[in-house]
């Protein structure tokens, strides 16, 4: 079971502010808890399984009370793994750039592969979804960087589905312990001094967690 957890949404290595700002985080986590285990967990490394019809239809066979066969059972156990590796962590630091004003494909194909019923979630007729991860005493950090958008700006430099979508599935699985690290300098803005404050911001969150 390691000690910490890091999801990366980010394909863009060192160019990536986001990734730049795990690694700061990290770094002090890492000083701060010598000989910690820490996963790391690129989602463009291949590991993640594919979210597509064998395993949508395996997914309404749980939720009908059914048992998968089949390809249905083979995309059911790999849901199973990835959620298994989410799931043995109670720390976890994620990095998520914005892409048009969402999050990347790869972080919506995670949330698509790990929301399974019995897993991440209950579902009950008449009280609607439980998020099965509450009580469980598992902390999130979330690294949020953009590079137009940013808060106080209009819409002409576009929406922030980014957030809103990701922390509120966060909240949905039942964790609610969710600390935001945000990066938004803008095109004219001061970017070194918004990465300075983000970089403090990491450092602290880690200086806890």
């Amino acid at each position: 079971m390691p000690d910490l957890l890091h999801i990366s949404a980010s394909p863009r290595g060192e160019e990536s502010e986001s990734l730049r700002l795990a690694a700061t985080f990290l770094d002090t986590y890492r000083t701060l808890h010598p000989g910690a285990d820490v996963d790391e967990w690129d989602l463009w490394d291949g590991t993640l399984p594919p979210f597509g019809p064998a395993a949508a239809r395996a997914k309404m066979t749980v939720v009908g009370g059914g048992t998968p066969t089949g390809e249905q059972a083979e995309a059911w156990a790999a849901a199973k793994a990835a959620f298994a590796r989410f799931d043995a962590a109670d720390r976890i630091l994620f990095s998520v750039p914005m892409w048009n004003s969402g999050v990347p494909y790869v972080l919506k194909q995670f949330v698509d592969v790990v929301s399974q019923p019995g897993l991440v979630f209950g579902l009950d007729p008449a009280t609607g979804y439980e998020g099965l991860l509450a009580g469980r005493g598992k902390r999130v950090a979330v690294v949020y960087t953009s590079a137009v958008w940013a808060p106080g700006l209009g819409r002409e430099f576009g929406t922030d589905f980014q957030s809103p979508f990701f922390t509120g599935w966060l909240n949905w699985t039942g964790i609610d312990d969710v600390t935001e690290i945000r990066f938004h300098p803008t095109l004219t803005g001061d970017a070194e001094e918004a990465r300075r404050i983000a970089a403090d911001a990491a450092r602290d969150t880690a200086k806890t967690f």
